[in-house]
């Protein structure tokens, strides 16, 4: 019996939709196109900020901070649920399960902590426009996004190195891909613990983040509503608008499928819940935050005049 008590299994199997037998290839196709729009929308959101002038602003410098690492997270999971899709179960050994679960974890964590960062960027920006430059320096951008990275990290090493030290036998199969919910569930050990504070972790991180961006809404909100010019109101709300939208996707999705402190057999309600949650937000992203902004627009139509003048 000792030998069972601390035996691990040495890979999980990745089912992807068990009860869906033939439309493989559908569901393949249609998560590659989401998951190339997605790459290509968030690489020419980096590519327009960096390559024009006009956009080397703080807002842009954290949007094409927000872009890569939704390109890394998003990367972290799609490529190998294709491979599901495409041919069938796939087998993942137990270290590189743990490795994408934390990655998963961390740049999930890090995409929060930027929300929260452009939300002190608008509130700067709009409140106090003459601190605005001296505050959100070149330095100062770069420090907080080093920041959001390393409390991503920070937070997320500790619950994952945890389960890490579970026992896993008996059951492999995890559905889509390797996330501490699923693990949680798998792991023979007591987990209370862990799952406890994963809980409490993830508690934090949102309501952080949500405070932060209540309270300086909250002020752009009401410096708005007193500036004179309907021009300028029209500008900042517009702004401001596709921000707030990108928060109450992520916030909504994530309140409802990771907010329980017991996992559960209602766990496999949730994973498509989770898969489309990481698909369609991470392509909507990149459209809702900046492709729908004029400056956007132009930058791109001024990219695409200069390449053609080289021609």
């Amino acid at each position: 019996m000792g030998f069972w008590r601390t035996w691990k299994v040495q890979e999980f199997t990745l089912e992807g939709f068990p009860g869906v037998q033939h439309p493989g290839k559908i569901l393949f196709l249609v998560h590659l196109l989401a998951y190339l729009a997605s790459i290509m929308g968030n690489i020419l959101i980096i590519t327009i900020t960096w390559a024009d002038h006009h956009l080397q602003t703080p807002m842009y410098f954290f949007l094409s901070s927000f872009s890569f690492s939704e390109c890394c997270f998003i990367t972290t999971v799609i490529p190998k649920l294709l491979a599901i899709f495409l041919v069938g179960r796939q087998s993942i050994y137990f270290a590189a399960c743990l490795t994408q679960d934390f990655i998963f974890l961390f740049l999930g964590i890090t995409v929060f902590f930027l929300m929260a960062i452009l939300s002190l960027d608008r509130y700067l920006a709009i409140c106090k426009p003459l601190y605005y430059p001296t505050i959100m320096n070149p330095r100062m951008c770069f420090l907080l996004v080093i920041a959001c990275l390393a409390l991503g990290f920070i937070l997320m090493v500790v619950p994952v190195v945890m389960l890490s030290h579970s026992s896993f036998f008996g059951s492999h199969i995890i559905s889509h891909f390797c996330n501490f919910g699923p693990l949680v569930y798998l792991s023979c050990s007591d987990t209370r613990f862990t799952e406890m504070l994963a809980f409490v972790l993830d508690l934090f991180i949102l309501l952080t983040s949500l405070i932060i961006t209540i309270i300086t809404y909250s002020n752009i909100v009401i410096t708005i509503v007193q500036l004179l010019s309907a021009k300028e109101k029209k500008k900042a709300f517009s702004t401001c608008s596709s921000h707030l939208i990108v928060l109450s996707l992520m916030y909504g999705s994530c309140v409802f499928i990771y907010m329980k402190p017991k996992q559960t057999k209602g766990l496999d309600s949730n994973r498509e819940a989770t898969l489309v949650n990481m698909v369609v937000t991470t392509l909507l992203n990149p459209v809702i935050s900046t492709l729908q902004n004029k400056q956007v627009h132009w930058a791109v139509r001024d990219t695409l005049s200069r390449v053609r003048l080289k021609k």
